[in-house]
């Protein structure tokens, strides 16, 4: 049993992870008077964990803690591969980041260029009592901005230099300790490759879609345009798994809601990631167009996606070069032009697939989770994310946003020829 009492939302939290927060907490020295669990986040706001706020009180001092909770359902586990991706963030937090932030100093690069993240108190990998406790950084005034705004041209730069800088460690240990990368790179689990080689792989691909140009009834020629580009998914989602000579470890998951940023009177100070679940070895492109497309709306890219592109590639050089890298020479900015041609069609459909998944709000998202994470099979998942069932206010949002990521990508000629 724990040795403390635990008040507040507590449900849905195993008896093992009460015991590893209760370890957890105790190594703090803390003389504890209360400890209070809070909901994170709106209903539906998070897939693949429980995620709870733990605000100890003590009579000397207090803390708040970031406990990412796995799920307790098998079925559900099984479908949001539970024991993995917290295997993901896990390896993250406790090895990958800490490599990356001890080889940064060493190397002299100042406290601005460096990659930050939320500091883990301590990880859990048991089965079935999966857990892992963070930093909270809403007391470093941290805030998670609306997914249905479009984040600006300053957030969004702000983003592709974490994103840069992150990536850019792959090249360092690729260059200097090839083992160790090569360690990092088989460990991770790859969320998505694994649902295109699961048995039943053409059916759920088939009902993703089917829901996705669902949307777009009856306007034919942009149905048939959708399910042309998406054609070969399979193919698609496993291209990754022939990593090329660019592949480092990836966010993998980058979405409004898994970061948070930091302003003063309106100017943005910082931004920081934080979720690692999806983690895995693959093209950068991956991460940067998925900022792209998931965050911002028509308007802002139209406006400044080439400049990004620039950016990000500029971001990358400028880290490499605390390594004695040159970053044209690891990652020609040509090339990523050339990587995003490549992976247009996956690109495009992982927008759209995510656009499906995250653009819902209030009781829609909340079934959708409730369906993730509790399922008894995966029929009641994929019943719940069809969006025939949705508030036609939903459905025109989605609709339209699909519309213009569409048109962004034939703006851009990003579609191979």
């Amino acid at each position: 049993m724990s040795e403390f009492n635990f008040e507040g939302s507590v449900d849905n939290v195993g008896q093992g992870q009460l015991e590893f927060i209760n370890k957890v907490i105790k190594e703090q020295n803390i003389k504890v008077k209360k400890i209070t669990f809070e909901p994170v986040g709106k209903a539906g706001d998070n897939f693949a964990a429980n995620v709870r706020r733990i605000i100890i009180e003590g009579e000397d001092r207090s803390l708040q803690l970031i406990a990412k909770i796995a799920p307790q359902n098998e079925v559900g586990r099984m479908l949001v591969k539970t024991t993995e991706v917290t295997m993901n963030e896990h390896i993250m937090y406790t090895e990958f980041l800490p490599k990356l932030q001890q080889m940064q100093i060493e190397a002299g690069v100042p406290e601005k260029d460096r990659l930050r993240y939320a500091k883990c108190y301590g990880s859990s990998t048991e089965y079935f009592q999966e857990i892992i406790l963070l930093e909270d950084l809403k007391l470093s005034e941290f805030i998670i901005l609306d997914k249905f705004v479009s984040l600006n041209d300053t957030c969004v730069r702000s983003v592709l230099k974490n994103l840069a800088i992150l990536h850019s460690f792959s090249f360092v240990l690729k260059s200097r300790e090839p083992e160790t990368f090569d360690s990092f790179k088989n460990r991770f689990f790859d969320f998505v490759s694994s649902l295109a080689l699961s048995e039943d792989a053409e059916n759920h691909i088939d009902q993703f879609r089917n829901t996705i140009v669902t949307v777009f009834d009856g306007d034919e020629e942009l149905k048939n345009k959708i399910k042309y580009i998406s054609q070969d998914m399979i193919a698609l989602m496993t291209m990754s798994l022939n990593y090329d000579k660019y592949s480092v470890i990836l966010q993998a998951d980058p979405w409004t809601n898994n970061f948070m940023f930091r302003f003063k009177e309106d100017q943005l100070l910082e931004s920081i990631m934080i979720d690692y679940q999806l983690s895995k070895n693959g093209n950068p492109v991956y991460d940067i167009m998925a900022l792209i497309f998931n965050c911002t709306d028509y308007e802002t890219r139209s406006k400044h996606y080439f400049d990004w592109i620039d950016y990000y590639h500029s971001e990358l050089v400028a880290s490499l070069s605390y390594f004695n890298l040159d970053g044209n020479v690891v990652y020609p900015r040509s090339q990523i032009d050339a990587d995003i041609k490549r992976y247009a069609n996956f690109l495009f459909g992982q927008s759209f697939f995510a656009c499906i998944i995250a653009m819902r709000a209030g009781d829609e998202a909340l079934e959708m989770v409730d369906a993730m994470q509790n399922s008894k099979d995966y029929s009641a998942f994929a019943n719940s994310i069809k969006t025939d069932k949705m508030k036609q206010e939903s459905q025109a949002f989605i609709k339209q946003k699909m519309v213009n990521i569409l048109k962004s990508f034939e703006d851009f000629g990003l579609f191979q020829d």
